[in-house]
């Protein structure tokens, strides 16, 4: 099948299922919310039809166009070793000529969690009823600074690798993907001073932590999707690297890191849950920090978003990698 097919597959099973979960979508399904807007009732059963379209599409994928998905399988394994390279390559250089070394990815989190505390309980004195204000401040520190620092790594990964691409034929994908990988491992260390804080502070420590890696599984998706997208825009326009800093600074006070979602009125509720990362930081808390189990509502929109962000990089990455050797 050509990817206009694909295309209009996709369009077609999300038009019919967003009228099937708009007329039998129960509100337990969505997590509670409030279903009485029209708006985001359609955008809650829209978002479920892409996510399910995608997942449909991807199996289709899988079954006819078996023998490129088995091609791009053996290119992968074949470079496996170069992306282990990179990734370690990363991860020394990080630490080079640091007295305290890897502990820095312990450090950096507690410092700076240590300082927000300080601001936000002294100053603008946050309530957090029930719960330790330094360990609600830590999940999401530990959430949007790995997608900070992946995307960000990630987006100049193609013009960092310029020598690489001229000298000898490597996936473009393995640059962005390594970059990726290399804040995963950092995010890892980071996730000690997270379980330091909850000890220290002592809150309770739920069974329901060792279902972290599902939202981090996720978001390693996502991350990697928006990493090939920028990574690709950034060779020809060079200013993104400038405008994104920006834009996180933005995506930082609209995801709530440091205040409490219930601070907000409705209104900035239901823009809050047009952020990706709202979504994840909420996942990880409602494992670390509640001990619940997020609900069908919950897992669907983070894989939706997952998987949309995967699909956008890939066909920007897929579309536009024969070009780079021209600007770089």
């Amino acid at each position: 099948m050509s990817k206009k097919r694909f295309a209009t597959i996709t369009v077609f099973l999300t038009a019919s299922l967003s009228v099937l979960a708009w007329l039998y979508l129960p509100m337990e399904i969505t997590g509670g919310y409030q279903m009485g807007n029209l708006f985001m009732r359609s955008f809650y059963a829209g978002f479920m039809a892409l996510t399910v379209s995608m997942l449909l599409v991807f199996f289709i994928i899988l079954v006819t166009r078996h023998e490129y998905v088995k091609t791009q399988t053996e290119i992968l394994k074949h470079f496996h070793h170069l992306l282990f390279q990179m990734v370690k390559r990363d991860f020394v250089a990080r630490y080079r000529r640091s007295v305290l070394g890897v502990l820095w990815s312990i450090l950096n989190p507690l410092l700076t969690m240590l300082v927000l505390t300080v601001v936000f309980t002294n100053i603008f004195r946050w309530e957090m009823p029930d719960i330790s204000f330094p360990v609600y401040l830590l999940s999401g520190q530990l959430i949007f600074n790995f997608f900070s620092e992946s995307t960000n790594a990630a987006m100049g990964s193609i013009i960092g690798g310029s020598g690489i691409i001229k000298k000898v034929y490597v996936p473009k994908y393995i640059l962005p993907t390594s970059r990726v990988i290399s804040s995963l491992v950092n995010l890892a260390f980071s996730f000690l001073s997270f379980l330091f804080v909850v000890w220290f502070t002592g809150s309770p420590f739920y069974i329901t932590l060792l279902l972290i890696p599902i939202p981090v599984l996720f978001l390693l998706v996502f991350c990697m999707g928006v990493g090939m997208m920028l990574s690709a825009l950034a060779v020809f326009f060079r200013d993104l690297t400038y405008l994104y800093g920006v834009f996180l600074t933005l995506l930082m006070f609209l995801t709530p890191i440091f205040y409490p979602v219930t601070s907000l009125d409705s209104r900035m509720f239901h823009i809050i849950h047009l952020n990706p990362l709202f979504h994840y930081v909420d996942y990880f808390r409602q494992l670390a920090i509640y001990g619940t189990i997020p609900g069908m509502w919950t897992n669907l929109v983070c894989l939706g978003f997952a998987l949309g962000s995967l699909c956008i990089g890939v066909y920007v990455k897929l579309s536009q990698q024969d070009k780079y050797i021209l600007y770089l």
